[in-house]
């Protein structure tokens, strides 16, 4: 029998670098209202982007006030649509099951997961504010036993080996180096486990890094990886794809939307818009398995 996650850590994150001390206090300071307010619709918190058909009806809207309450309400069901299609490719798993969350933010891919299969998560982020946040969040619920956040380093988690029947990042991997993170995931992963990632790319095809992507880069203190560093540093760390799927088209109606949002712009929509049209930058999904 699968047996019940760690108590949730207190502790320092251990083998910190400096950059990641600036990532930390990013995110630690990081109240922006395209992620607080979305999340107070229902108390799911993503710190993620959307995919899917927007309804543009929520632009027409003549109360200002109610327009505002209904572009967040519309930016944040196509977030939570992205974390479904996350999670829907980690089965199957059952209630004893443990998955691992990387990078979980405020937590909200972990009570999707939680949700749709009663199983045991433990979501890690390397912000202190995020973690508790997020148990507050999984006490509020009701889902504490089974739902945990860290306070600890996603490449060095101390938790047990192969422990894990599935893992994700979502949004996530372009903060660390692929090879250290696959190769704690394969840890962690039991053989045949589930790896999952939606991530943001650049396209190898293109050269090398657009102006666009370098903007996203500068915008979130991170370094977006290219296309094929991504199935390299998963052939290193026995993670074989069985999945491969382009979401790019999905999420532009998503930042079309999010564009027009006056009361949660952050000044990065052109960047993100103009680079997935232009074809420098990919948004993939990939479904790994642990051999």
């Amino acid at each position: 029998m699968t047996t019940a996650p760690a108590r949730t850590t207190s502790v320092p994150v251990p083998t910190q670098s400096i950059y990641q001390n600036r990532v930390a206090a990013y995110w630690n300071a990081e109240e922006n209202p395209v992620n607080l307010e979305l999340g107070k619709i229902d108390d799911l918190y993503h710190h993620h982007y959307g995919i899917g058909e927007a309804d543009g009806s929520v632009l027409d809207e003549p109360d200002a006030e109610l327009r505002k309450e209904r572009i967040t309400g519309e930016l944040h069901r196509l977030e939570h649509a992205q974390a479904e299609v996350l999670a829907s490719h980690l089965g199957p798993l059952t209630p004893a099951d443990r998955v691992f969350d990387a990078g979980c933010g405020r937590g909200g891919g972990s009570i999707v997961a939680n949700l749709r299969y009663g199983c045991h998560s433990d979501g890690v982020t390397i912000s202190a504010k995020q973690a508790e946040f997020a148990n507050e969040m999984a006490r509020k619920r009701g889902v504490d036993a089974k739902v945990r956040y860290h306070h600890r380093n996603m490449l060095d988690t101390g938790f047990e080996q192969g422990a894990y029947a599935a893992s994700w990042n979502n949004e996530s991997t372009m903060y660390v180096e692929l090879d250290l993170l696959f190769a704690e995931h394969a840890r962690l992963l039991r053989r045949g486990g589930r790896y999952v990632t939606i991530t943001g790319c650049y396209n190898d095809t293109y050269g090398r890094a657009s102006r666009e992507v370098s903007l996203i880069n500068a915008h979130y203190i991170c370094d977006i990886h290219p296309r094929s560093e991504y199935f390299r540093a998963m052939a290193k760390n026995r993670l074989v794809p069985v999945h491969v799927e382009d979401l790019t088209e999905a999420t532009i109606p998503y930042w079309e939307l999010r564009k027009q949002a006056d009361h949660l712009v952050t000044g990065v929509e052109d960047a993100f818009l103009d680079a997935y049209r232009n074809g420098s930058f990919q948004y993939l999904l990939i479904v790994a398995d642990r051999i």
